[in-house]
């Protein structure tokens, strides 16, 4: 496969480091861009030969960001958009534990099975996921690909391309606008750097 930097959006004009937006397609605020812009500077030099975005516009607008300095398009794919929180959408923790206390005890609980109510289950995000990673096979080892995902998403990926049992994602962080970067070899991945965010002044954690 490739060496894979994977990137969480910025922050979003909704405070996407306090609430939970999943489908809800809100924008990057000005914290978000200037993350973006910052980002992008960190990898004025980097090379990358492709860029994956969520199809969701906070990681576009994120995608595109970085893309500038590059000349490459951003190929947006929907298996990594969020997971569909369905009615938990925008709400924050406290307010999860009061109007769905099952669902805050399956978190505490690292439950594979939740569901959202009238959204999606962590199978659903996770068959996603697989698909997506296995479009990676046609990428060469020579190769650098920069994935603009959300967090659900990322954590997700990293425990697939690891072989890390899944309930693992509950115990992996990746902030706003943070840099995690994967290498991939034939059989094997190599996890070389998570959740850097060195690179921020603004920082949503």
């Amino acid at each position: 496969m490739a060496k894979l930097l994977l990137v969480r959006h910025g922050e979003t004009d909704h405070n996407s480091s306090q609430r939970y937006w999943g489908r809800t397609d809100v924008g990057l605020g000005p914290v978000g861009l200037r993350q973006a812009e910052q980002l992008r500077d960190r990898l004025a030099v980097e090379k990358i030969d492709l860029i994956y975005s969520s199809t969701m516009q906070r990681a576009r607008a994120t995608a595109q960001t970085l893309a500038s300095l590059h000349n490459l398009p951003v190929i947006t794919r929907t298996e990594l958009r969020e997971i569909d929180f369905g009615k938990i959408e925008g709400l924050n923790f406290s307010e999860v534990q009061i109007q769905f206390p099952e669902i805050a005890q399956m978190w505490i609980n690292h439950n594979s099975d939740l569901v959202y109510p009238g959204g999606e289950g962590l199978a659903q995000l996770e068959q996603r996921i697989s698909e997506f990673r296995s479009r990676l096979n046609n990428h060469t080892e020579d190769q650098t690909i920069l994935i603009v995902a959300h967090s659900g998403v990322l954590r997700s990926l990293i425990c697939q391309l690891l072989g890390m049992d899944m309930k693992s994602r509950w115990n992996i962080r990746v902030d706003l606008g943070s840099l995690s970067i994967v290498d991939t070899y034939p059989g094997t991945a190599i996890l070389s750097l998570l959740n850097d965010t060195s690179h921020l002044t603004d920082r949503c954690i």
